[in-house]
């Protein structure tokens, strides 16, 4: 079936039905999305990486829904009022969702990023040399420090 056949069939389906599988989607990647957040609380982050391609199937078909619905909203609102207004609710809460995802993404990654500078601070402390500086000192070089560190994308 072609992209062009699937939108046409999107758009034919009777207003209940469109909306229900609308919703369907909405709500299971809204699931799957707070999932995801729960396990990135907890620190399970490989956990939560293999809700990555459920996500993104959940996604793919929500916008599909979504955009039928845009293009269908006239007739939508006029056929199926309430369904609309679960759909605009529904979307909300995906909304809310997605902030709450996003905000614990970020901060895990702050954190992330955190350790790893301070891994490579203490890296390259260890690794500095030893030597008395001109004023019989131990040299300071802040420079000295570990110039990267190499990191593991799989985790």
């Amino acid at each position: 079936m072609t992209a062009a056949a699937r939108l046409a069939a999107l758009d034919a389906l009777p207003a209940e039905d469109l909306c229900h599988h609308a919703e369907q989607a909405l709500a299971a990647l809204v699931d799957v999305m707070n999932q995801e957040t729960t396990l990135l609380r907890a620190g399970h982050l490989r956990q939560a990486g293999q809700l990555t391609p459920d996500k993104t199937r959940l996604a793919q078909d929500y916008v599909g829904f979504a955009r039928s619905i845009q293009r269908q909203a006239a007739r939508l609102n006029a056929e199926a009022p309430k369904a609309m207004e679960r759909l605009r609710a529904g979307h909300e809460s995906l909304a809310t969702q997605m902030a709450e995802n996003l905000r614990v993404l970020a901060t895990a990654r702050t954190v992330t990023e955190d350790v790893l500078t301070d891994v490579a601070r203490m890296v390259g402390q260890q690794n500095r040399a030893r030597t008395y500086g001109t004023a019989g000192t131990v040299a300071t070089d802040p420079n000295a420090s570990a110039k990267g560190i190499a990191v593991n994308r799989a985790l």
